[in-house]
């Protein structure tokens, strides 16, 4: 089965709306045959409001959208999912309530044996890799594992940014920060572009 993946690095971009620079993309990607996408609003505090936001955005694009956290059973609502959106905030906070609801394995399973479509923003394309190893994120809340859904063989780092050499920054880049990453034994790479599709 062709696993079905759109993975962004962000919500929004300056200037824009909720998903404003992708909203085409998201388009062809589900395309005409999902009318309705399950949307995981774990990563931020206020999911009411997330799915609120999410749901304008997703029905001005012709789609119901329904949550997974007012789904009377979660693991179900996967179950009978059209496609899924996970969207971004604290990565900690979202791996930590996929693996206190039971998802990780019912999501991997629908889209990587079912061909279900895949959508995540930020934290949610962290989480369709290997692990949140390489999320720019504070931990917040310790989820049992860092290891993740594992749609794809490798890791990503939303928000990167190449270093600005005329910068006075005296923190560490983002690319220290993943060399560090790759100074342990064993690492997968990490993916540091804006926009991935599978």
């Amino acid at each position: 089965m062709k696993r079905r993946l759109l993975l962004v690095s962000n919500s929004t971009v300056h200037g824009g709306g909720y998903l404003d620079h992708c909203q085409r993309d998201v388009r062809l990607f589900f395309g005409p045959d999902v009318k309705k996408i399950l949307f995981v609003p774990y990563a931020l505090h206020d999911r009411d409001e997330y799915t609120r936001m999410a749901r304008d955005k997703f029905s001005s694009l012709g789609y119901d959208l329904l949550s997974v956290h007012e789904a009377a059973d979660p693991v179900d609502a996967v179950r009978k999912s059209q496609g899924i959106f996970i969207g971004g905030g604290n990565t900690f906070r979202l791996l930590k309530s996929l693996y206190d609801n039971r998802l990780l394995c019912e999501i991997r399973r629908r889209v990587l044996e079912d061909g279900v479509p895949y959508m995540g923003s930020s934290a949610g394309t962290n989480v369709a890799t290997i692990s949140i190893s390489t999320t720019n994120d504070m931990p917040i809340v310790f989820p049992p594992s860092f290891s993740a859904i594992g749609l794809v063989p490798f890791n990503i780092n939303p928000h990167y940014l190449d270093p600005d050499p005329n910068s006075r920054h005296m923190g560490e880049t983002r690319q220290q920060r993943i060399t560090q990453y790759h100074e342990e034994p064993e690492t997968p790479c990490v993916l540091v572009r804006q926009i991935f599709v599978s």
